[in-house]
């Protein structure tokens, strides 16, 4: 029997929903509010998640930004309750990663089809093995043939170490190959005529990067370089080709980087033009949190930044960023070491932010 959680503050729809659920044999766990519901997610993974927007305590966005950072629920497919029905909404919900929407009022019917939909889709997903490196490797293999899985074995599998700093593409040359960070941290810049840099992207474990000029059959429009010595898989671009147009599901996988990509870079250049220096500090800083961040305790996380690639994310002088970490330090937001940055307020920076 599959189970679904429902995070809902209003007692009386929490309880339509639930009934409406079990009467259709599935088991239904409950909770009142955000913080309960991610206690709950967390303790009994459930298969599903429907959950309500605007909660106290925590809303719904901060359910599911809390749930994608860890392994255990980020996969859980996830549908929007709410009524609110503005564009923006539904796509700040779909950006942070939300499967599906429903606006109240809505009928059982409704409810239903979008349940039994996510739940089907999750499952031919995981059916398939989803899309990381091992089950890209098997479908290269069977695309290629016998023929050419010595060479495959003996080449590109291994794993590339770029040390600090080093390059694994410019800006300009031709894309032909797809990356795929085994360890540790890499970003992605543009450059001007100045030699000033703009940092377009952070990427860790797990991450691809190189897909979008790749998939555009185009030269790289940025650059991309290792922040600490890294271990990368480097994968062919005719051997990425043959599985992305053998599996749907792969295919599908990289239209939603593609798709995220660009509305990641359409809202950075928009704070960029609109925001302060003092926001885009805070941002920044979160952003680095938010992407490099993995142990449970948050003030013990330090993050080794070198001034002139905080500015180079900011788009900012160096100068200006420096003056705006010292009156952050002073007012409590964060601690300094040298190069190193610690989060000391994160609430507060959070609430800068936003």
């Amino acid at each position: 029997m599959k189970s679904i959680l429902v995070i809902e503050d209003n007692l009386e729809v929490r309880e339509n929903i639930a009934e409406i659920l079990e009467l259709a044999n599935y088991r239904v766990l409950t909770a009142a509010n955000g913080k309960q519901g991610v206690e709950q997610a967390k303790r009994a993974i459930p298969d599903l998640i429907i959950c309500d927007v605007m909660m106290p305590e925590l809303d719904g966005y901060g359910v599911l930004h809390l749930l994608a950072k860890s392994d255990d629920t980020a996969s859980i497919p996830f549908i929007f309750l709410t009524a609110k029905t503005e564009k923006s909404d539904i796509r700040k919900g779909m950006n942070l990663g939300a499967d599906d929407y429903l606006t109240k009022p809505f009928d059982d019917v409704e409810l239903l089809d979008a349940v039994e939909i996510r739940l089907r889709k999750h499952e031919l997903i995981r059916a398939n093995a989803g899309a990381d490196l091992n089950y890209i490797n098997s479908l290269v293999m069977e695309a290629r043939g016998a023929e050419g899985l010595e060479k495959l074995i003996s080449d590109h599998r291994k794993v590339s170490r770029f040390k600090k700093k080093q390059l694994l593409y410019s800006e300009g040359n031709k894309a032909n190959s797809l990356f795929f960070i085994v360890s540790g941290k890499v970003k992605t810049f543009k450059t001007n005529e100045e030699g000033r840099e703009l940092i377009t992207g952070l990427y860790k474990d797990e991450d691809f990067l190189g897909y979008m000029n790749l998939l555009e059959d185009s030269e790289h429009t940025e650059s991309a370089m290792a922040l600490e010595d890294s271990e990368i898989h480097v994968i062919p671009k005719d051997e990425f080709f043959a599985v992305l147009f053998s599996n749907k599901s792969i295919a599908e996988k990289f239209i939603k980087l593609l798709s995220n990509n660009l509305i990641e870079k359409e809202e950075r250049l928009l704070k960029l033009a609109y925001n302060s220096v003092r926001k885009r500090v805070a941002e920044s800083l979160l952003m680095l949190y938010n992407n490099f961040h993995k142990e449970e305790n948050k003030t013990d996380f330090t993050m080794a930044v070198y001034r002139d690639d905080l500015a180079a994310i900011v788009g900012a002088s160096k100068e200006t960023v420096i003056r705006t970490l010292s009156d952050f330090k002073d007012e409590g937001l964060v601690n300094i070491a040298g190069s190193k940055i610690s989060i000391a307020d994160l609430p507060k920076l959070q609430k800068m932010k936003n």
